[in-house]
C-alpha cells in the first residue's frame, strides 16, 4: 500500500468524530500511561515482598471486588449525576487511593487499600463508556470504541516498558506516578469535557416510558448473556495480568522480562487495531465474537508450550488479535442493546463483568498455579474460550441489526459535535427471556448482590 492511501485510510479512521470524543480519547490516554497497579501488584506482592501467589491472588481479588461493588454504584451515578461528575469523583479517589497503598506496610492494611483501590479505579468506566455512545453517532460507535482502545493500549505499551523497568529499583515510585497521571486525566475532565447525559422533556419522558432501574438491566435476557459472556471472555484475558507474570516468575524470569512480553499486547493493538477495525467494521458480529473467542482461549493455552522468551512472546500475539477483534466489537454490542436513559446503569452492569473477572481470575490462578501447576491453568483457558465462542453463536441467532430502538429518546448537542441519537438500542425488558439468561448465569452472585443497589435505584 503506498504512503498516499495509508494517509487516507487514517484520515478515513479518525474523520468525522466530534471534538468532545477527542478529549475523551485523550484523558483514556493520560490515564493508561499511569496504569501501574492493575499490570504489577502481583509482582509486586510475590518478588518484592516475598508473599506467596495465593495471598497475591487474595489481594488482586479484593481489587476485584471493589470493581464489582463500584460498577453498579458508579452506573447509577451516571445517569443520574451526570458523566461528567462521575469521572471526576472517580479519577481523584483514585489517585488518592493508589498512592496511599504505595506506603503500606502490614498485609491486612494492603489487602484494605488495594479493595479501596479497586473501588475508586472501576468508577469511572460506565461514565466513560456512557459519554462515548452519547456523543458518538450510531454508525461511528464501533470505530470510536476502536480508537478509545487504542488510547488504552497506546498507553499501556508505554507504561508497561517504562514501568517494568522502574519496578525493578522501586516499586514506590510506580505507585506515586501513578497517582500523579490519574490526577492529570481529571484536569483534561474538568478543563474540556462537557456533561453529555441525555434530558428528556414531558413528551419524550411519556414515550420512552420510567427510567430504568438495575432490576430493569437484570431481566433484559439477551443483554445479561452478553454479560456472562464477557465474564468468561474476561476471566481468559486477565491472565494476563495474573497467572502470566506468577508463572514467567516460576520460570525465572525477571519484571522487566515480564514488562517487555506484556508490551507486545499494547504495541500488537497500537499497530493493528486501526487497521484491523477498518476490515471488520461491516462485518458479521457473531463470526467475528466467536472467532475472538476461540482466538483467545487458545492463544492462552499455548503458553503451556512456552519455554524462551520469544515463546511467550508469540502467544501475547496469538490472543492480542483475539483482544483486537473482541474489543470493539462487544462494546457496539452492549452500545447497540442499552436504552439511552440506562446507558449508565447498563453500562455498569457490563463493566461489573470485567470486575467479577478480576475479583475470579486471582484466585484462580492462584489456586491452580500452587496446587496444580500452570499448565493446567493454560489448558482451563482453553475450555473457556470454546465455551465462549459456542456462547456467542447461540446469542447472536435472531439478533435484529441494529436493535430495537427506544422511542421519543433525542440526546442534546455537546460542543464540538452532534451527538448520537439512541439508534439501536433495545428497552430494559426487551430482553429475549431464558434463551440466554442462563449465560449471565456465569457470574452466579451478580444478580443477588446488585438486588439491594437495584432497590434503591428504582425506589
Amino acid at each position: 500500500m503506498s504512503v498516499g492511501r495509508l494517509r487516507q485510510a487514517a484520515r478515513e479512521s479518525v474523520a468525522g468524530l466530534p471534538s468532545a470524543f477527542w478529549w475523551l480519547w485523550a484523558s483514556t490516554l493520560v490515564n493508561r500511561l499511569g496504569a501501574f497497579v492493575a499490570t504489577f501488584m502481583t509482582l509486586y506482592l510475590t518478588l518484592d515482598r516475598g508473599y506467596s501467589a495465593s495471598f497475591a491472588g487474595l489481594v488482586v481479588a479484593l481489587h476485584g471486588l471493589g470493581g464489582v461493588v463500584s460498577s453498579l454504584v458508579a452506573g447509577v451515578m451516571t445517569d443520574r449525576l451526570g458523566r461528567r461528575p462521575t469521572m471526576l469523583a472517580a479519577n481523584v479517589s483514585t489517585a488518592f487511593s493508589v498512592a496511599l497503598l504505595g506506603f503500606m506496610e502490614h498485609p491486612a492494611a494492603i489487602a484494605a487499600v488495594a479493595l479501596l483501590v479497586g473501588m475508586t479505579s472501576n468508577a469511572s468506566r460506565p461514565a466513560v463508556s456512557a459519554m462515548m455512545a452519547d456523543i458518538v453517532r450510531p454508525e461511528d460507535r464501533v470505530r470510536a470504541f476502536a480508537l478509545n482502545y487504542w488510547a488504552i493500549n497506546l498507553g499501556f505499551a508505554i507504561s508497561s516498558a517504562v514501568a517494568g523497568l522502574v519496578a525493578e529499583y522501586s516499586y514506590l515510585a510506580g505507585f506515586l506516578g501513578e497517582a500523579a497521571l490519574t490526577l492529570l486525566c481529571a484536569v483534561l475532565v474538568f478543563a474540556k469535557l462537557p456533561e453529555s447525559r441525555p434530558e428528556r422533556d414531558a413528551a419524550q419522558e411519556e414515550a420512552a416510558g420510567p427510567e430504568v432501574g438495575l432490576g430493569g438491566v437484570l431481566r433484559d435476557g439477551r443483554f445479561m448473556g452478553v454479560v456472562g459472556l464477557s465474564f468468561l471472555i474476561s476471566l481468559i484475558f486477565t491472565q494476563g495480568s495474573v497467572g502470566l507474570p506468577v508463572a514467567m516468575g516460576a520460570a525465572g524470569f525477571s519484571p522487566g522480562d515480564y514488562g517487555l512480553v506484556v508490551a507486545v499486547n499494547g504495541v500488537l493493538i497500537v499497530a493493528l487495531q486501526i487497521p484491523v477495525t477498518r476490515f471488520i467494521e461491516h462485518r458479521d458480529p457473531q463470526k467475528l465474537l466467536v472467532i475472538s473467542a476461540l482466538l483467545a482461549g487458545y492463544g492462552f493455552a499455548m503458553t503451556a508450550f512456552a519455554g524462551p522468551l520469544w515463546a511467550y512472546a508469540l502467544t501475547v500475539m496469538v490472543w492480542t488479535l483475539a483482544e483486537i477483534v473482541n474489543s470493539p466489537t462487544q462494546m457496539g454490542l452492549v452500545a447497540r442493546l442499552s436504552p439511552v436513559h440506562g446507558r449508565g446503569r447498563y453500562q455498569g452492569m457490563y463493566t461489573m463483568s470485567w470486575a467479577v473477572a478480576a475479583l475470579v481470575a486471582p484466585l484462580m490462578a492462584g489456586f491452580v498455579i500452587d496446587r496444580l501447576g500452570p499448565a493446567w491453568l493454560w489448558g482451563a483457558t482453553g475450555v473457556l474460550g470454546t465455551v465462549a465462542a459456542l456462547g456467542y453463536w447461540l446469542l447472536m441467532r435472531g439478533l435484529p441489526e441494529g436493535g430495537p430502538g427506544v422511542p421519543g429518546a433525542r440526546v442534546a448537542p455537546v460542543a464540538g459535535g452532534k451527538a448520537g441519537a439512541g439508534a439501536g438500542s433495545a428497552g430494559a425488558a426487551a430482553g429475549s427471556g431464558g434463551a440466554a439468561a442462563g449465560s449471565g448465569g456465569a457470574g452466579g452472585t451478580v444478580p443477588a448482590g446488585a438486588q439491594p443497589v437495584a432497590a434503591a435505584a428504582e425506589a
